[in-house]
């Protein structure tokens, strides 16, 4: 199957089950309630049983997320932080130096971050022939565990439907685009949203969170504080009869996309960025040795100049008034990741290896055990 999900059936979310986080989401719970802001996957589901590179089992995708939307590609003023960098995001060295993200922001697996970058290039080209000059931003997490990585399977075709497709309103979650082959503290993983909006008094900004989850070990998942991992301690991941015996590490990476229609320089976007890994940290993510935690935050309330212009005026807000901002992506960093444990469902990819998704009904008992569950 390939496929553009967007239109995809809904699935139950992590407040669906009384899972009680903090904050006050946005309409939508979503990145997409940052007025503007698109997101569009291709996922790529084909094949079963033994792994012949190449041909598959195929478990992968990408994801697309626009600033603007595709009718703009004016850029937004962003910022981006390595937790830890055992991972891609390329283009990040121009937005450290200029402090601008001009078009979109990738997610795909570990071994097509090349070919989604380079058909960015030509999307934006065919979009605009005058174009001689462009820096994608693309990131990646690995889903060698599921899929065919060494076969290649992303095709720059994928990468134009995602761009193409990427729209507001619901954006699906878990087995989906980039997050397709992923998990996340040894259950399934994928993509994941969320959103929390500020009170007047704070300004009534919002903040949108986009993850793609792929890191943890089962013994550190927490869920509202809750000790989750060492209560459902079994529903591991499983190797098939073709890797027997092989170690699974369970550790892996995550990808951050931090929006908001806040007013914030890029100095300013750089601290809050920074704050995501707290959302990862509530969650019992710890960083590991071989994770790709990286993530970048942009703002869509100024226009920074452009090639033209020799000046442009620009809002603030000031630092004595950017609490709020933090807290939220805190907030939204952690209801995201566990939106993409809930929505995702079990998958079996290569060889048989197969990962269980969380199941929800012993999620809530557990919740219960612990006095943390909000009745339905």
């Amino acid at each position: 199957m390939t496929a553009s999900t967007h239109a995809a059936e809904p699935k139950p979310r992590a407040r669906d089950l009384g899972i009680p986080f903090d904050g006050i989401p946005g309409p939508l719970n979503a990145i997409t309630d940052v007025s503007g802001v698109t997101v569009g996957h291709t996922t790529l589901i084909r094949g079963e049983g033994k792994l012949v590179v190449g041909e598959g089992p195929v478990r992968t995708g990408v994801t697309a997320i626009l600033p603007r939307g595709t009718e703009s590609l004016d850029p937004v003023f962003a910022a981006w932080f390595s937790l830890n960098g055992n991972g891609e995001m390329t283009g990040t060295t121009w937005i450290a130096e200029s402090g601008t993200l001009e078009g979109p922001v990738m997610i795909t697996n570990t071994h097509s971050v090349g070919v989604v970058r380079d058909a960015v290039v030509e999307w934006l080209v065919k979009r605009d022939s005058s174009i001689s000059w462009s820096l994608p931003v693309v990131a990646e997490t690995w889903d060698g565990y599921l899929n065919d990585l060494n076969g290649f399977h992303v095709r720059k075709e994928h990468v134009f439907s995602a761009l193409d497709n990427a729209r507001g309103g619901v954006v699906p979650e878990g087995n989906v685009g980039g997050g397709t082959g992923m998990r996340v503290h040894r259950f399934k993983g994928g993509i994941g949203t969320s959103s929390r909006r500020l009170s007047k008094v704070d300004g009534g900004y919002v903040v949108g969170v986009l993850v793609q989850a792929n890191y943890g070990t089962r013994e550190q998942l927490r869920i509202v504080g809750v000790p989750v991992g060492k209560e459902i301690t079994d529903l591991m991941p499983t190797r098939g009869n073709a890797e027997k015996g092989v170690r699974d590490a369970g550790d892996g990476s995550i990808i951050i996309v931090v929006a908001t229609d806040a007013p914030l320089l890029p100095f300013q976007l750089k601290r809050l960025v920074k704050r995501a890994a707290m959302g990862v940290a509530r969650n019992g993510g710890v960083a590991e040795n071989s994770s790709g935690d990286i993530f970048i935050a942009f703002s869509t309330a100024n226009r920074p100049p452009g090639q033209s212009p020799k000046t442009a005026d620009v809002s603030m807000l000031s630092n004595d008034h950017i609490t709020p901002l933090f807290a939220a992506t805190v907030h939204a960093t952690e209801e995201a990741i566990i939106n993409a444990m809930v929505a995702a469902e079990d998958m079996t990819g290569i060889n048989g290896n197969t990962v269980y998704a969380i199941p929800h009904d012993r999620l809530r008992q557990v919740l219960k055990k612990y006095n943390r569950l909000v009745e339905k």
